[in-house]
C-alpha cells in the first residue's frame, strides 16, 4: 500500500511564484490515473502525496522523462521490481522474468503515455514543450530538489501494485518573463 511505503515530509516554506503549481501537476495526476486504470483494466486510487526535499530515492524499475520549454523538469515513473514484472507481464500477456528487457520497455511506454497525455492537456492551455526520450534510472539516489524546483511524489494504488510518480517541474524563468512582458 502507498501509505506504508512513503512518509510525508514536513511542510516547506512558501516559495517564489516560479515554484511548482498544482495547475502543472494536475494534468500528470489525471493522465497517470487514466493510463494506469485503462492499461491495467482496473480501478486506481491516488494514495499518498508528499513533497520530496531530499534526493530522489529509486524504489525499483524507474523511467525518467525530461521536459524543456515553457515548463522544464522531469517526471519519473517508478515501480518496485515485483510490481514492474507484474505490470509488464500483464501487458505482454505472459509471465516475464525480472531480467526481461520488456519490463524496462513497459515502464518507458507507460511513462511516455502519461507524459504525452499530460503534455497534450498543457499544450491546450498554451504551454509549449520538448519531451525527451525516457531514461532508465539505475542509481539508488538521484538529484536533490533545488530552491526553484520542488518534487511531488504521488503513489497510485493499482490492481497490480503501487506505482510511484515523482514530478519535479518549474516554470522556465526566461519564458515566464517573456510571457509577462507581452501580457500573455
Amino acid at each position: 500500500m502507498c501509505w506504508e511505503k512513503m512518509e510525508p515530509w514536513p511542510a516547506r516554506p512558501e516559495r517564489e511564484s516560479n515554484s511548482m503549481k498544482m495547475e502543472l501537476i494536475q494534468p500528470f495526476i489525471n493522465a497517470a490515473d487514466a493510463v494506469l486504470s485503462q492499461g491495467m483494466q482496473g480501478a486506481t486510487r491516488v494514495g499518498n502525496l508528499t513533497m520530496e526535499e531530499e534526493a530522489y530515492r529509486r524504489k525499483g524499475v524507474a523511467g525518467m522523462v525530461t521536459l524543456t520549454g515553457d515548463i522544464e523538469g522531469r517526471i519519473i515513473l517508478d515501480l518496485e521490481p515485483h510490481t514492474a514484472v507484474r505490470v509488464a507481464s500483464h501487458y505482454a500477456g505472459a509471465e516475464l522474468p525480472e531480467s526481461d528487457t520488456l519490463v524496462k520497455e513497459t515502464i518507458f511506454e507507460l511513462a511516455n503515455q502519461v507524459v504525452g497525455n499530460a503534455i497534450s492537456a498543457l499544450n491546450d492551455q498554451g504551454f509549449h514543450f520538448r519531451v525527451h526520450p525516457p531514461l532508465l534510472l539505475t542509481a539508488q539516489e538521484g538529484d536533490k530538489t533545488s530552491e526553484d524546483t520542488e518534487a511531488l511524489v504521488i503513489c497510485f494504488e493499482t490492481p497490480l501494485g503501487s506505482v510511484f510518480m515523482n514530478v519535479a517541474l518549474r516554470y522556465n524563468r526566461k519564458r515566464l518573463a517573456d510571457h509577462a512582458a507581452v501580457g500573455a
